[in-house]
């Protein structure tokens, strides 16, 4: 924890010049870009994989029908059919999997008050008046909403809103267009895979396209560090799936 500390101080201070008292924040940006930058290719394998499973939703429809009224019997033919076409049901998990222990070193770094036996120094380092350290009740606590340090939540609540309304657009359209195919988006960092197998699918398509906007709860409950993390990794996802997913 200690080394990952000092990485976010060096670049912290490589971008004091540029971005003064909210270097620390650009530094969290920064990395998380180069994070999901090191991620792409597993989201590019992703998005071939959902290509290849939409291929194959005529063979798996088939199977529904043959295997109506055994359960066990469908799901049994339906990972042996991925398996015969070399398609990774688990493949959309990928990115996201990969991500979690970036987004867990933030959440640690910022939440802890001393690391390495010292005085946590990158807890002083604010997103304009919000402390990186604080959640959003913290801003509440101190100004209230329109408070100096609310009103930088009430611009990232926004943000991830307009986010979150895009990719619910999105998602509906993709599964209007491949209804029996949808795509899980029910992650913090924003990616998805799909939902194998004939139970729950009903349901989750019902919910599914509104799972974009859990990142707002998630915004809410986490050190403002950790938020801009998921903010910025949900933004780079929605560009990222439109380009890989056209």
């Amino acid at each position: 924890m200690s080394v990952f500390a000092d990485l976010v101080r060096q670049l912290a201070d490589l971008l004091q010049p540029l971005f003064g008292a909210t270097a620390a924040a650009a530094a969290i940006v920064l990395f998380t870009a180069f994070v999901r930058l090191l991620v792409h290719p597993l989201s590019r394998a992703a998005a071939r994989g959902q290509k290849a499973r939409a291929a194959l939703q005529p063979k798996v429809a088939e199977l529904r029908k043959k295997h109506a009224k055994n359960p066990e019997k469908l799901q049994k033919a339906v990972m042996e059919l991925h398996a015969e076409e070399k398609v990774s049901p688990l493949s959309g998990c990928m990115p996201s999997v990969f991500q979690m222990p970036a987004f867990f070193l933030l959440y640690h770094l910022f939440s802890n008050t001393r690391i390495g036996g010292q005085t946590n120094e990158l807890l002083s380092h604010q997103l304009f008046a919000a402390p990186l350290g604080d959640r959003w009740a913290d801003a509440l606590g101190d100004g209230g909403m329109f408070g100096a340090a609310g009103l930088v939540y009430v611009g990232l609540f926004v943000f991830v809103a307009v986010v979150a309304v895009f990719n619910f657009r999105r998602t509906k359209r993709m599964m209007a267009a491949n209804p029996a195919n949808p795509v899980n988006l029910s992650n913090p960092v924003g990616d998805g895979g799909p939902v194998a197998g004939a139970a729950g699918v009903g349901a989750m398509t019902k919910v599914m396209p509104f799972m974009s906007f859990f990142t707002l709860f998630t915004v809410a409950v986490v050190p403002l560090a950790a938020a801009l993390y998921v903010v910025t990794s949900t933004t780079w996802s929605a560009v990222e799936r439109s380009v890989l997913y056209r």
